[in-house]
């Protein structure tokens, strides 16, 4: 008797969902605002880094963003006191991603 049959035997009124369905990541929607998310470049200890702030939605949303525009870019960056820093100056590439998903964006800043 595998897994699934006494599975069956204890939960008999159970629905089995489709595993395939699981496989794939539930892509929830972040919330977009009216006002723009401002994209500024700033240089720390001689280092350029990209600076995005402004997002008042939740947390959670704004660190799945900054998450995915690390991973689109390859680079690293981190998330701190509602700011998304990423290492390098990648204003244009960060400013195109955002403007794709339907966000406003401001640059700020050279």
């Amino acid at each position: 008797m595998d897994l699934q049959d006494q599975l069956k035997n204890l939960f008999p009124k159970h629905l089995q969902e489709d595993v395939s369905e699981e496989k794939e990541p539930k892509e929830r929607g972040v919330w977009l605002q009216d006002d723009p998310i401002i994209c500024k470049y700033e240089k720390r200890k001689g280092k350029p880094i990209t600076i995005l702030e402004g997002y008042t939605g939740a947390d959670e949303d704004f660190k799945k963003l900054a998450k995915e525009l690390k991973q689109k870019l390859s680079v690293g960056g981190s998330f701190k006191d509602n700011k998304i820093i990423i290492q390098g100056d990648y204003r244009d590439k960060i400013m195109q991603i955002l403007k794709d998903k339907g966000f406003n964006v401001k640059r700020v800043g050279g």
